[in-house]
């Protein structure tokens, strides 16, 4: 009877023991790398992180999804076949509703600069936010002005006036607008494979036909060849792709532009570092013609880039007017433009207004980003991470024919994915496959280019050594398996 009972009882006790195992399966107690769910023999396992997510008691997955398909524009696209339900989020990591542990290598898009919820940047909003969530530029507030300071003490040359908006169209719109009104000519130049928004103004600047809709958009902007050298025809001949500007201006425009727009690491398009060279010659054909050279530093701005604060000077120019949003405000919506006093004075013609436009909570977010990235020296830090991911995927390419090619520079790197490395056929289903299997390690990257073949590897500015080994040894072990 004895020996009956306690077989009964285990028969009975498995099920909870199983059942309590399934809840715990995937749970991030990353203090102990043993507790991180192996599922099967040989596969990378994230790097150990001392934090346990709060537990989640809200709406799960397929509740949302049916909110956001019947009250949400269908515009709005997701990120896999199985969606993810992202609640929470740590320094370099995300949770989803079962407490399972991402490696967020994609930041927002490239916007969560310094870390999911760091607290400096969390303390200050708080702050503001109990003293004063809300004012505009009509009356003072110490917040604003403090900021627009300290961002422009980090600017080099006379680039020192500041105009806060909220995303970065809105901020290349203003400097579309900037340009036209200083240099009384309207025509403006930009890269093809280049994404600068999705206004109408901008999206005429953007050149994807991915984002582009059939509307009146862009009046007067010209698309000039893109200086990519993995896909353009110079390889990394600078001087010869500015050519191509020289002769739009001679013959599509009046021979007199307002401006010319560049990324120096195209973002969308894949991760794209301009050829070497091409900045300084391009620079000075569009001054030569009477216009404003405008570097978007949406997203290769703060010392992303590792070797620089900002991307421009990687080439070693200084533009005449600079645009900013993303990680300028870790994850809060804060854009701004940035130019010189003489070129800021256009707008004092006029009225003009942004409702939102430095915000006291966004400004006081915005300094305490700086003050993270000063005082933990994160462009050292994505130098020193981002050669040795570089490096890493350089050695993985060696391997695996499937990547055609490693570029960026810092924590701004492309991956592109080809069939073939002779006809760079792009490798789009692949793409697909390799992405969802990433996710399913729990990495998880953008994906970008013009054909959609491109990992885009962008992740916060606290991205570790070991998490850039995670990364690879977890794309190489699915590419071992195509």
């Amino acid at each position: 009877m004895a020996g009956g009972a306690i077989a009964g009882g285990r028969r009975l006790l498995l099920p909870r023991l199983q059942a309590l195992a399934s809840c715990r399966r995937g749970l991030s107690l990353a203090a102990d790398a043993s507790k991180e769910v192996r599922p099967e023999a040989g596969v990378p396992q994230m790097p150990a992180f001392d934090y346990t997510p709060q537990p989640y008691d809200g709406p799960k997955a397929d509740e949302i999804l049916a909110k956001r398909k019947k009250f949400l524009n269908p515009a709005l696209f997701l990120y896999y076949k199985k969606h993810l339900n992202i609640v929470e989020g740590k320094m370099q990591y995300l949770f989803d509703e079962s407490g399972r542990r991402y490696l967020d290598a994609f930041a927002g898009i490239v916007t969560v600069s310094v870390g999911h919820g760091h607290p400096t940047v969390v303390d200050a909003v708080v702050k503001q936010t109990k003293l004063l969530q809300h004012t505009t530029t009509i009356y003072l507030h110490h917040a604003i002005a403090n900021y627009a300071e300290a961002l422009a003490q980090r600017m080099p040359g006379n680039l020192k006036v500041v105009y806060f908006v909220n995303s970065g169209s809105e901020a290349n719109d203003m400097a579309m607008m900037m340009a036209r009104l200083y240099t009384g000519t309207f025509d403006i130049v930009s890269l093809r494979n280049a994404y600068h928004g999705m206004s109408p103004s901008t999206m005429g600047l953007t050149a994807h036909s991915t984002w582009k809709y059939n509307v009146a958009q862009g009046f007067g902007v010209h698309h000039v060849m893109n200086p990519d050298p993995y896909r353009g025809p110079f390889g990394a001949d600078g001087k010869l792709y500015a050519n191509d500007l020289a002769n739009l201006i001679e013959s599509a425009t009046p021979g007199r532009i307002a401006g010319f727009f560049h990324e120096t690491i195209q973002g969308v398009g894949g991760a794209v570092e301009l050829a070497p060279g091409y900045l300084p010659a391009a620079y000075d054909i569009v001054r030569k013609a009477g216009g404003l050279c405008i570097a978007d530093e949406v997203q290769t701005g703060f010392g992303r880039t590792g070797s620089n604060f900002w991307g421009f000077q990687n080439q070693g120019v200084t533009p005449d007017i600079v645009t900013l949003a993303k990680g300028i405000g870790n994850g809060l919506p804060l854009a701004a433009v940035v130019t010189t006093p003489e070129i800021a004075q256009v707008l004092a013609q006029r009225l003009h207004f942004n409702t939102y436009g430095g915000n006291p909570v966004c400004s006081a977010a915005g300094h305490a980003v700086l003050e993270v990235l000063e005082k933990e020296k994160r462009q050292a830090h994505c130098a020193t991470v981002g050669d040795h991911l570089l490096h890493r995927l350089r050695a993985l390419q060696d391997k695996h024919d499937i990547i055609g090619n490693v570029r960026g520079r810092g924590l701004m790197l492309g991956v592109e994915l080809v069939k073939d490395r002779t006809t760079k056929a792009p490798a789009k289903e692949e793409t697909l496959l390799l992405f969802e299997q990433l996710k399913d390690l729990g990495v998880l990257v953008g994906k970008g280019g013009l054909h959609g073949n491109v990992f885009r590897i962008k992740p916060p500015m606290c991205f570790s050594m070991e998490d850039a080994d995670f990364l690879v040894d977890a794309m190489d072990h699915v590419m071992s398996k195509l």
